[in-house]
This record gives structure tokens, sequence and C-alpha cells, in this order.
């Protein structure tokens, strides 16, 4: 499994101007094959902070999302936002196992 977390820096009302299209992206984006979970998140001590957590089951999984017409939408989208993405690394991992 592919594990894909970002950090993005948020301007002043950008969650509020892009929450269609982030909303959007995330519903087309778990629809996927290949996507085990697509999540964005806000920070609760940094309200400018919007944390990205994905899982993929393989790097074909995560290519094939790349090369989606939703995601050249986003990618336009994200030129009018005030959003800048901070850090943006994938990991490999296992299925994991929980944790008690």
């Amino acid at each position: 499994m592919l594990i894909v977390l970002a950090e993005a820096k948020l301007g002043a009302g950008t969650l509020e101007a892009g929450r269609e299209v982030l909303s959007t992206m995330v519903y087309e984006s778990r629809k996927e094959e290949g996507c085990v979970s697509y999540t964005y998140a806000q920070d609760l001590l940094d309200p400018t902070k919007l944390i990205i957590v994905e899982k993929w089951d393989d790097d074909a999984a995560l290519a094939f999302h790349f090369a989606t017409p939703h995601m050249a939408t986003f990618q336009g989208a994200l030129a009018g936002l005030d959003l800048t993405i901070t850090e943006l690394k994938k990991y490999q991992a296992d299925d994991g196992s929980p944790l008690s």
C-alpha cells in the first residue's frame, strides 16, 4: 500500500472559497479503483493548515489518479485559491495492524 501525506497552507477564506472543489476532489478520488482512503482535514490548532491523507493500493493506482479528469480540474481550480502545498511525500507501507 502507498500512503501519501501532504500539508498545505491556507490563506484567509481559502477553505470556504475552495470547499466545493476540495469536496469534489475527495468524492471523485474515493470512487477510483485502488483508492483505499482519501481525506482532507483542518488542523485543530492551526486553522491555516490543511492535512491530506491518501491511501492507495499501489503505484499504478496513484498514477491513474494523477491522470484523471477530476485531477486536471482540481489542479486548474487550485490556481485561483490561496493554497500552497508545503509538504508532499509518499510512503510504502504494509496493511498495518490494530493498536490495542
